[in-house]
This record gives C-alpha cells, sequence and structure tokens, in this order.
C-alpha cells in the first residue's frame, strides 16, 4: 500500500509540534507537494532492489515517496527534533515500511561510513549552502552509489551539469565530471515548498562511471583544477605557476601535457586536468 504523502497542512503542523523554525543557515525548506515528490522519486530511477541514500530528510516529504519504490532507505539529518520524528512519522504513514527506514543523526559532511546494506543511490533535496562539498563527499565516500538524483539551487544545477566552455563551467563541473556523468532533467518552482525559497530549484540526474585511468591520485587532479580557477581570468601558464614552481616550470608542463599554456580552465575538461596533473613535481 502506498505510503500517505505529506501535504501542506501536515508540513505546518508537524512543524509547530516540534517548535521547528526552518532557517537559511540549513537551507530547510521542505516540499509539501505530492505531485513534485512523485515527480522526483521517478526521476531518480531508483528500483526496488536500491538501498537510497537520503541527506536531509527534514520532515519526511521524500523519505515517503522514496520507500515506496526502493528496498530501503537511510537517510541522515543533523537536527536532532527531525531525525527523531521521521521514524515516527514514517511508522503513521508507511507502517509496512518502518523496518526498512534507517536514520543516522549527523552532519552528512562527518559521516564516513555506514552499516551495511551500503547505498546504491542518492537521491537528496540538498541544502543550498552545502550542496556541491556534500555531494562530492558522499561520492567520493560510498563508491557503492552508481546513480543518483539531486536537487539543488538552480545555479548550482547549471553549474554542475555545464561543459567546458560555458560561463558557469567551474570547479563543481570539472570535480563531479571525475565521477559522474550528470544531467539536469528538470526544475522545481519555489511554490511547491515550506517556507518558500526566493530561487528556483533544478533536478540533476547522475551516473556513476569510472574515473579517468592515471598515474595522478584525485587529490592531486582536484588541486590543479582549484588552482586553475582560483583566478579564472589568468592564463593556465600563470594560475598554476604555484603547483609547478614558476611560470615557466607550469607552461613546459602544460605543454607536455598537451594543453595550451595560454588557455584558461574553463576551456579544459577532466582528461585534461588528469593529464596536467600527471606531469606536476612528485615530492
Amino acid at each position: 500500500m502506498p505510503a500517505t504523502l505529506l501535504d501542506p497542512r501536515t508540513i505546518r503542523q508537524l512543524a509547530e509540534r516540534l517548535e521547528l523554525r526552518p532557517t537559511k543557515q540549513r537551507g530547510q525548506n521542505f516540499v509539501h507537494d505530492a505531485n513534485t515528490v512523485r515527480r522526483i522519486v521517478t526521476a531518480a530511477g531508483v528500483g526496488s532492489d536500491d538501498v537510497v541514500l537520503e541527506i536531509g530528510p527534514g520532515l519526511g516529504s521524500l523519505t515517503l515517496g522514496l520507500l515506496d519504490v526502493a528496498a530501503a532507505v537511510t537517510a541522515i539529518e543533523i537536527e536532532s527534533s527531525l531525525a527523531r520524528q521521521l521514524p515516527e512519522t514514517v511508522a503513521e504513514r508507511a507502517p509496512e515500511s518502518a523496518d526498512r527506514l534507517r536514520v543516522v543523526e549527523a552532519d552528512a559532511l562527518k559521516v564516513v561510513e555506514l552499516a551495511d546494506p551500503q547505498p546504491t543511490a542518492l537521491v537528496a533535496n540538498l541544502p543550498y549552502n552545502v550542496s556541491v562539498p556534500v555531494l562530492l563527499h558522499v561520492l567520493i565516500t560510498f563508491p557503492t552509489i552508481t546513480s543518483g538524483l539531486v536537487m539543488v539551487q538552480s545555479e548550482v544545477a547549471d553549474r554542475l551539469v555545464a561543459e567546458p566552455g560555458s560561463k558557469v563551467y567551474g570547479v563543481p563541473s570539472a570535480k563531479l565530471a571525475w565521477f559522474c556523468q550528470a544531467r539536469r532533467v528538470g526544475s522545481v518552482p519555489p511554490s511547491v515548498f515550506w517556507p518558500v525559497p526566493n530561487v528556483d530549484s533544478g533536478l540533476v540526474a547522475l551516473a556513476r562511471r569510472e574515473p579517468p585511468q592515471t598515474s595522478a591520485s584525485r587529490a592531486q587532479v582536484f588541486a590543479v583544477i582549484d588552482a586553475a580557477f582560483a583566478q579564472r581570468r589568468k592564463m593556465l601558464r600563470s594560475a598554476l605557476a604555484s603547483i609547478f614552481g614558476s611560470s615557466a616550470m607550469a607552461e613546459s608542463a602544460l605543454g607536455a601535457a598537451g594543453v595550451d599554456p595560454q588557455a584558461r580552465g574553463e576551456v579544459l575538461n577532466i582528461n585534461d586536468f588528469v593529464r596536467i596533473a600527471e606531469t606536476v613535481p612528485r615530492l
């Protein structure tokens, strides 16, 4: 029997019972529209064999929808009152699914292991202020995750899926490309949230792929990406001077990597950054 999804009235009643005052600091905007929840779950492509990792479940709007289709849901919630309430909400509105929910009260950025079964999919309404760090942390920490869908601020969604050469292509775009193919699969209006945010949201679908074959470590590649975008207007030979020791050494290394020293970071793809990292002197 499908779960009884949350509606606007129930969202407000739960918040009042918990004396919850949503804060911008934690990006607390709760989905209250059942059709939007169903749309997100469908777009995520979650199957009956999937163990879903949900970050920031809040009052449980999306959690209930995920439990309808997934084998299990592990929800990481930083707010104590919300973490305690979530199992009660599921037991009340989806009693047949209650034993398939596990709630972890923690900061998602500090979670480095989870009890079995390990997650296979990530589905989350990510807080706007930490969406990119949380997403990258989860992909680094849980390699068993092979697919996912995240709802983030619309501008962040554009950055995550941007291709080289785009005006919004940058550090998030390049680093995410190490792990995944990302594509934008929709938008979500502010009106389906409580409180109503002042921005639109975007849905980004993720498909894990093997990272590039390289002698450089992921940390070394990411260091090159960070340096390349630290000052976007600088040519690579100047932007990477601190990594290689001087502009001249950077120019020589870039040439060896087959990258134009006068180019800027926003035109490079992940494989270009990998080749550059392979030329960085090892200590």
